[in-house]
């Protein structure tokens, strides 16, 4: 086990070596929809990819996520058959959002041999969501 401190370094040290080995600047929080965000997520059980739609109020979380559930089909062509979208997502905070992500299973961000899979998972999985963002954002949008 870890302490809070080491394992606060690790995380640390992991985001890091990531950037320095995919140097380029993410679309993430810069959507220009402040209620969606695209994530990076590892713990230490999994590593994810996500579209999370974040907002107080219901209704907008919503229709947002409708948006993105009569796109699936083509989430699955050009993301990954293996997309998952979960209207009432919840994060280990307690906070229930909307989430539209790939996982990569039996990682754990402590254990640095799994990093450089990380690494991979994350460039080639947020390129892809990247781009479906740029296509369809006025759509999911309107």
């Amino acid at each position: 086990m870890f302490s809070k401190e080491e394992s606060k370094q690790i995380r640390q040290d992991f985001w890091i070596f990531f950037g320095k080995r995919y140097p380029r600047k993410w679309l993430l929080y810069d959507t220009k929809v402040k209620e969606i965000n695209l994530k990076f997520s590892f713990d230490n059980q999994k590593a994810q990819v996500s579209f999370d739609i974040e907002t107080h109020d219901e209704l907008i979380r919503e229709y947002y996520f409708e948006k993105f559930e009569s796109l699936k089909n083509l989430l699955k062509a050009e993301i990954s058959e293996d997309i998952s979208l979960e209207q009432n997502y919840l994060r280990s905070s307690g906070k229930i959002i909307s989430r539209i992500y790939v996982e990569k299973t039996g990682v754990n961000i402590h254990n640095k041999t799994h990093w450089p899979e990380v690494f991979d998972f994350f460039n080639e999985h947020m390129q892809k969501f990247e781009l479906f963002w740029y296509e369809y954002q006025d759509f999911i949008t309107a």
